[in-house]
């Protein structure tokens, strides 16, 4: 049992997919601070200068503290329920570019499998001309001739 697991753990997929996880995490991270640290700053300069991760609708008070709040994490302390539109946001565009950006990624490993696939392909062979097939008519003749 022990040698079926070592064969399974040490295939080539499991270990190419433990790369891929690993390698995805670190890419989400790295989305994640794209998102929150360059792109909503620039969408919060086109509304007006407002903090869009910060944007959200308060349902009900907290215990602790009524409301306005000046900010999530202020609506959060004082325990009020809050609908987080910013933060929905935010993971929506985190999203959207993880998923371009396997397209991309996907999209180059497939051209880089067709283009030598192609020019591996032989040539078509074509056929003979007229004169060659004349030209070995007259060879196979002077064999037989002498």
């Amino acid at each position: 049992m022990f040698q079926e697991f070592k064969e399974f753990a040490l295939k080539g997929n499991v270990v190419d997919m433990a790369v891929g996880i690993v390698i995805g995490a670190a890419f989400g991270a790295i989305v994640t601070s794209l998102v929150t640290d360059i792109v909503m700053p620039v969408i919060g300069l086109l509304t007006g200068g407002m903090d869009f991760s910060d944007r959200f609708i308060l349902l009900k008070d907290g215990a602790k503290e009524a409301g306005p709040y000046a900010s999530l994490a202020a609506a959060k302390a004082a325990g009020a329920v809050t609908l987080n539109i910013g933060a929905f946001i935010s993971l929506i565009l985190n999203f959207l570019l993880v998923a371009l950006a396997l397209f991309m990624v996907i999209k180059a490993m497939n051209s880089a499998r067709r283009k030598p696939a192609a020019a591996a392909a032989p040539a078509a062979v074509q056929p003979p001309s007229k004169e060659q097939l004349l030209l070995t008519e007259i060879r196979d003749l002077l064999k037989v001739a002498r």
